[in-house]
C-alpha cells in the first residue's frame, strides 16, 4: 500500500509539473490549476473581493486541514522543482529541526499583502519564484540557484523552513486529520525513512514525524520495510501538544511582527511609484499605482500573451507592463485577463476589453505623410481624416491598442498611457 501511494503521489505531481511548464513557458494553459495557489488567492481576495477565490482558499483550508500538506507536494511547482533536484542530486537528509524564525517571516510577507503592497510575496513566494524563473527574471533564476545549494546541502529546508506559504499551510497541517506516524510496535528504527524525507521531517530515534514540514509525499511509507510508517488519523497521546512559555512568546512575536508589517504595507502602497515612468498596462489592470501594489510578477501573463508585448517588470516600473516597440495589443485576445491567477488583472469579457481604454493615441502632423493606413487598421474606427488631411483620433473611442502605432510607416504615432483605465 505504501509504494502504491508513493507512486500515485508522483504520478500526480508529475502531471501537475508537467501543466507547469506547459504554462509557464507559453506553449499552452491546459486547465486553471494556479488559481489554487495559496498567495495568488489570497491577493485576489483582499484586491477584488471575490467570491470565486474565497470558495477555493477555503477548499484549499480544508483540504489542508483534512490531509495536511499536500499542497506542496502535488501542486507547488517550485516545490516540484526542488523535488527534480533531490532526484537529479540524488540526496538523502537527516533529521532536521522547525526554525521559528520561518513564522515571523510569513507573517512579514503576509502583514505587507495585507496591508496593501505584494512587495514581499514577490521576492519570497514560491509561485512567483517559478513564474519568473521560467520567464529568464534574474531574480527567479538566483532563487533557482539558492533553492538548488540547499537542496544539495539539507534537501528541501526552503519548504520546511523558509517559504511562507508553506509556513501558513504547516501550521493547519500539523492538526491535520490525517497524517504520518510511526507504528512504534512496528518500527525497527533503521533509519531507512529518514534518509527518505525531503524534509527531515522523521525522528526514527524518538518515533515521531513533524507533520508541520511533512509533504505527505509518501516517500517514507514506500521504504519501510516493516510497515512502521502509518497514514491516518494518529493514535492519541503520540505527540502531546504543548503549550509552553515559549510558544507563547512567539506567537506574541509573529503577531506583533504581522501588525507592523500590514502599517508598512499600507504605507507602501500609497507612497510608492512617485518617481517611475508612466507606462501602458493591461486591460483591467486600473492604474499604475495600484497594479504595483497587486502584481504578483509571477510573469504568467508574459509567457501567454500571444503578440509578446507583456514584459516583466524592470529598474522603471516594479511589475508587467505593455511595450508596442515591436508589436500591439490584439483586439480580439483577452488572455492575460484571463491568466491572471492573483487578481491585479480583473477578469474582463472580451467585450469589456474592447471597450476598456488602456492608453491614447496622438499623431504627429509635422510627420505625418498622411497615407491612411492607421484609418484603415483601427479596430475601433477611432481614427478618422476629412479630405486626405492628417488623421485625427476621437479620445472618446480610441483604447490605446497601439494598431495605429505598429503600421505607421513614419512613427507618426505614439501611444500614450492614460492616469486610470476606464471602459468607454
Amino acid at each position: 500500500m505504501g509504494k502504491k501511494l508513493r507512486y500515485g503521489r508522483a504520478l500526480l505531481a508529475l502531471v501537475c509539473a508537467g501543466l507547469a511548464v506547459l504554462a509557464f513557458t507559453g506553449v499552452f494553459y491546459p486547465i486553471k490549476i494556479f488559481d489554487v495557489q495559496p498567495a495568488a488567492l489570497l491577493q485576489r481576495v483582499l484586491v477584488d473581493f471575490s467570491l470565486f477565490a474565497l470558495y477555493l482558499l477555503a477548499g484549499l483550508v480544508v483540504v489542508t486541514l483534512l490531509l495536511g500538506r499536500v499542497f506542496c507536494s502535488l501542486l507547488c511547482p517550485f516545490g516540484l522543482l526542488q523535488e527534480f533536484f533531490m532526484v537529479l542530486f540524488r540526496r538523502k537528509t537527516g533529521v532536521q529541526k522547525s526554525r521559528p524564525y520561518k513564522y515571523f517571516l510569513a507573517a512579514a510577507v503576509f502583514g505587507v499583502l495585507a496591508g496593501g503592497s505584494a512587495l514581499l510575496v514577490r521576492v519570497t513566494d514560491p509561485y512567483t519564484l517559478f513564474g519568473s524563473a521560467a520567464s529568464g527574471v534574474w531574480l527567479g533564476l538566483g532563487a533557482v540557484i539558492l533553492v538548488a545549494v540547499l537542496v544539495w546541502f539539507r534537501g528541501r529546508y526552503f519548504c520546511a523552513n523558509i517559504c511562507p506559504v508553506g509556513t501558513l499551510l504547516g501550521l493547519m497541517g500539523k492538526h491535520a486529520l490525517i497524517q504520518v506516524y510511526i507504528d512504534q510496535d512496528k518500527c525497527v528504527s533503521c533509519g531507512l525513512c529518514v534518509r527518505q524525507c525531503p524534509t527531515g521531517s522523521i525522528d526514527f530515534k524518538n518515533k515521531t514525524v513533524d507533520n508541520e514540514t511533512c509533504l505527505k509525499c509518501m516517500k517514507c511509507q514506500g521504504i519501510c520495510r516493516t510497515g512502521g510508517l502509518k497514514l491516518g488519523r494518529k493514535p492519541a497521546g503520540v505527540v502531546p501538544f504543548n503549550a509552553g512559555r515559549r510558544r507563547f512568546l512567539i506567537a506574541g512575536g509573529v503577531l506583533a511582527v504581522f501588525v507592523a508589517a500590514a502599517k508598512s504595507g499600507a504605507v507602501l502602497a500609497q507612497s510608492a511609484l512617485r518617481k517611475l515612468k508612466a507606462v501602458i498596462l493591461p486591460a483591467g489592470a486600473g492604474n499604475a499605482t495600484d497594479f504595483a501594489d497587486r502584481c504578483l510578477n509571477c510573469n504568467l501573463c508574459v509567457q501567454q500573451c500571444p503578440m509578446k508585448i507583456i514584459k516583466p517588470a524592470d529598474a522603471d516600473y516594479p511589475a508587467v507592463h505593455l511595450d508596442y516597440q515591436d508589436n500591439f495589443c490584439d483586439y480580439n485576445c483577452h488572455k492575460c485577463s484571463e491568466v491572471c491567477p492573483s487578481g491585479a488583472i480583473s477578469r474582463l469579457s472580451l467585450t469589456e476589453k474592447q471597450r476598456t481604454q488602456i492608453a491614447l493615441a496622438r499623431v504627429n502632423a509635422d510627420v505625418c505623410v498622411r497615407c491612411g493606413l492607421c484609418v484603415r487598421e483601427c479596430p475601433r474606427q477611432a481614427i478618422f481624416r476629412e479630405d486626405g488631411g492628417v488623421p485625427e483620433i476621437n479620445p472618446s473611442e480610441c483604447i490605446g491598442c497601439g494598431a495605429c502605432q505598429s503600421v505607421c510607416p513614419v512613427k507618426a504615432i505614439a501611444v500614450l498611457p492614460v492616469d486610470r483605465q476606464k471602459l468607454l
